[in-house]
């Protein structure tokens, strides 16, 4: 039996987490205000349950099979749910700034600032979680020997951790902390695309943070 089958029976990760996080962001979406949604209330939601519905009928259980087709659904997926929570922080940004229905009462703007800033979390750790290394498929079988992720297991030999795979927990934690300290904390940024995408996320994130907590002191006063 060739090398790389055992491999996918034993590091390919389960489709759950993934899953759960992309039904907690359309949970997210739903919660949001009419007016910082993109489109109709619907519409978004439906879309990522559907590209969601084909990534599970495609590849059902762990995720190991490499398929053109899969991918691009995964990268559709990602795609959506990026702009979505773009889209949603420009549109917080502007109420902020102008002053809209939903941040002038300490509720609506918790509501409202939390959901917004939860969907980009979710967002790009599911883009960290698909771009790295060329997804959850390829990482099943074969591990580049430069990551472009670099995680301590990768980067510390004593861990003796060469067969060690990152799942979707450990890019979960990746958008966490970069969405709080606005920079890398363990995982190191290697390939162009990555420190893009980590720069893009910690400016989103200091963004609504702090225009939420300068806001909700001016409502709270």
């Amino acid at each position: 039996m060739p090398d790389g089958e055992p491999r996918q029976e034993a590091y390919g990760e389960a489709r759950w987490p993934m899953a759960a996080a992309v039904v907690a962001a359309m949970v997210l979406t739903l919660l949001l205000p009419d007016d910082l949604r993109l489109g109709p209330r619907w519409l978004v939601p439906v879309v990522e349950g559907l590209l969601l519905a084909a990534l599970i009928a495609g590849d059902p259980g762990r995720i190991s099979r490499r398929s053109d087709a899969l991918r691009g659904v995964s990268i559709a997926l990602v795609g959506v749910l990026v702009i979505s929570a773009i889209w949603s922080t420009v549109q917080l940004v502007d109420d902020l700034v102008q002053g809209g229905p939903e941040t002038n009462s300490p509720t609506g703007l918790l509501l409202a600032g939390g959901c917004v800033w939860a969907s980009t979390v979710l967002a790009f750790s599911l883009l960290y979680f698909e771009l790295d290394s060329g997804g959850a498929a390829v990482r099943a079988n074969h591990m580049p020997a430069t990551p472009e992720l670099a995680f301590p297991q990768q980067l510390s030999p004593e861990l003796n951790a060469a067969d060690w795979r990152p799942r979707f927990i450990d890019y979960l934690y990746l958008g966490l902390t970069n969405s709080t300290a606005f920079s890398p904390t363990d995982v190191m940024p290697l390939a162009p695309w990555a420190k893009i995408a980590m720069a893009v996320q910690s400016l989103v994130s200091l963004l609504i943070l702090g225009l939420v907590i300068a806001r909700a002191v001016n409502v709270l006063a």
